[in-house]
């Protein structure tokens, strides 16, 4: 049985979650709702929940500010938002969970599957460093991607990524210098994630970093060679894509 904290300003929003959750009444005990920053450090402390349901706008603070004055961070966090577009990319390259306002009941059966799924994996406060590196990042320094792993999470710097190449529903990744790392997650999962103007899907098994693309060589859809030695083969109907690309970088 997981022990959940729902922490959110608006009652209305925490009786639905609490309805909702209540077909999970077998997995998730609901054990305490606050509605403040300050509540809701102290009922984590007290309660030392295995998942907290975290609303984002917390009256005139934030759940990110609720977080970082936690010294340590041991139980999954599921994000609550009405804003769609507010932090979403970085919760989704430190594979947070979100549930947009109001919430949808299969997102939320799918964000508590998730979690129950991963259980375990202790790496909570690996996803909360990634994800406040990614909002604090300065200019120069590279995001920051939480890739899962048979083992757990391993966090990467975006920037050194050479290419992804799909293994039907599995996904190698390699990165600068000679590394791979499997994952189970497919090619599609990480091509919604990565930036479009900086990643490029030149075949449906390969996905490139365009700034490791050393040339490119002619023939029916051609072939991109890359830094670390690999020639990969680009799809005919990517092909006018991947050149009017290269033409504008």
């Amino acid at each position: 049985m997981m022990k959940a904290l729902i922490i959110d300003d608006e009652q209305h929003c925490i009786d639905r979650l609490q309805m909702l959750l209540d077909s999970h009444s077998e997995s998730v005990l609901v054990a305490k709702s606050c509605t403040s920053v300050v509540e809701g450090k102290k009922e984590i402390e007290l309660l030392k929940p295995d998942i907290v349901f975290l609303d984002i706008q917390l009256h005139d603070k934030t759940g990110f500010d609720l977080l970082s004055q936690l010294k340590n961070i041991d139980f999954e966090v599921i994000f609550t938002t009405a804003f769609d577009n507010y932090a979403i990319q970085a919760f989704k390259f430190s594979a947070l969970d979100y549930l947009l306002k109001p919430i949808d009941e299969n997102d939320l059966n799918q964000a508590v599957k998730r979690v129950l799924e991963q259980k375990g994996l202790k790496d909570a406060s690996q996803k909360i460093e990634t994800l406040f590196h990614n909002f604090k990042k300065e200019v120069g320094q590279s995001k920051r991607l939480a890739i899962p792993t048979m083992e757990g999470l391993l966090m990467v710097d975006v920037d050194k990524i050479v290419r992804l190449q799909s293994d039907v529903n599995y996904t190698h990744i390699f990165i600068e210098p000679n590394t791979k790392i499997t994952t189970p997650k497919t090619l599609k999962y990480f091509e919604e994630i990565l930036d479009s103007e900086q990643f490029f899907r030149i075949h449906k098994s390969h996905l490139v970093n365009t700034a490791y693309i050393t040339s490119y060589l002619k023939g029916k859809g051609g072939y991109v060679a890359l830094s670390d030695g690999s020639k990969l083969e680009v799809a005919v109907r990517r092909k006018e894509a991947l050149l009017q690309k290269l033409n504008s970088m």
